[in-house]
């Protein structure tokens, strides 16, 4: 079970880091105001909450011990990042502030996974 959890964590991190690499390739055009959510944005916060539930799944199932309250606070924080890059996956241009939105809360997510004991 401790290799599948590995593997699933692996997965995880490669959907963190296709949200935040679409992120920041886009961030010089944010500040000339032509930034979008590129395709590997939503293709990475999806991979994160399939494997992100599959992860609490698999640690319920091998009676893990789950910070309930932070995973409920990374699920939130993961449903705006969706729902904002969802609605405006096919605009030309977004908004400074909701694409900034998007970059600050993946950064968050990362860090509350990282420091929240």
């Amino acid at each position: 079970m401790d290799v599948l959890i590995k593997v699933v964590v692996g997965l995880h991190i490669i959907g963190i880091a296709s949200l935040l690499g679409g992120f920041l390739t886009q961030m010089k055009a944010m500040s000339a105001g032509t930034a979008r959510f590129v395709p590997a944005m939503l293709h990475g916060a999806l991979t994160m909450l399939v494997t992100g539930v599959a992860l609490v799944g698999l640690n319920q199932a091998d009676d893990h011990t789950l910070n309930t309250v932070k995973l409920g606070v990374k699920l939130a924080l993961l449903i705006v990042i969706l729902g904002l890059v969802y609605v405006k996956r096919d605009e030309e241009k977004v908004e400074k502030a909701a694409f900034g939105v998007v970059g600050g809360l993946t950064v968050a997510n990362i860090f509350i996974a990282l420091l929240w004991t």
